[in-house]
């Protein structure tokens, strides 16, 4: 497993993961811009006040809102955005360790997975506010729901590009704790801000690898690998 995450640590820093990540925060900034102005401009039209100062404030106090609020929104929109380009980090990270690429997976698929990683991302965020009202426990509770969430998303994601759902779903069943002992070191990621913009990058990267070498351990290379 340590083998493998500081394998993934550094491909993310090579030139193409930062090409993909450049195109990851490209999006999510014009997304949360064109949210912004939006919000903006709806609550600024729809609210009437009848003092000029008022207005000032109010206008003042929006803006602050909305940059918290999506300040917040910043890593589940990435994660959104980053779910369009997860098929090409993982053929990337598999031709430089087989040779071989998985299949790629159909756009349905794809855009399920990327709404899915954001709502996964969503909930994540909203489990660390929680946990922090909840001292001696919050650390720990935040790890462990983490560790699962990540693990199981980054880790189907990996598969699916050689399995079918059932078998990815029942690989992933068979090697949960190994799986989720990997999704804490993605979690690691989501503690530190800016940082867990890399979160879908690392997290890719070391559940294609996991996937390969549990994969080998097990003698079953799925149909990409089998020629079906």
């Amino acid at each position: 497993m340590i083998p493998d995450a500081l394998a993934a640590l550094s491909q993310i820093f090579t030139p193409p993961f930062r090409r993909v990540l450049a195109k990851i925060l490209v999006l999510t900034l014009g997304v949360l811009a064109v949210v912004w102005v939006a919000l903006d401009r709806v609550i600024i039209g729809y609210i009437a006040v009848p003092y000029p100062w008022l207005a000032t404030m109010l206008s003042l106090l929006t803006g602050l809102g909305l940059f918290v609020g999506l300040a917040f929104l910043v890593a589940p929109i990435s994660s959104l955005v980053a779910g369009f380009f997860l098929d090409e980090l993982a053929e990337r990270v598999e031709a430089e360790i087989t040779g071989a690429p998985g299949r790629a997976l159909p756009a349905g698929q794809a855009v399920w997975l990327a709404t899915k990683f954001a709502g996964v991302s969503v909930l994540v965020n909203l489990v660390a506010l929680m946990v922090f009202l909840l001292p001696g426990v919050n650390i720990a509770v935040f790890f462990v729901a983490n560790g699962y969430l990540l693990g199981r998303e980054y880790f189907e994601l990996a598969a699916l590009r050689y399995r079918t759902l059932h078998e990815a779903h029942e690989m992933r069943r068979r090697h949960r704790l190994y799986i989720f002992l990997c999704g804490l070191l993605i979690a690691c990621f989501v503690v530190v801000p800016i940082v867990n913009l890399l979160t879908p990058l690392f997290g890719t990267a070391l559940m294609v690898r996991i996937h390969q070498r549990l994969s080998r351990a097990e003698g079953s290379g799925g149909f990409a690998q089998a020629g079906r």
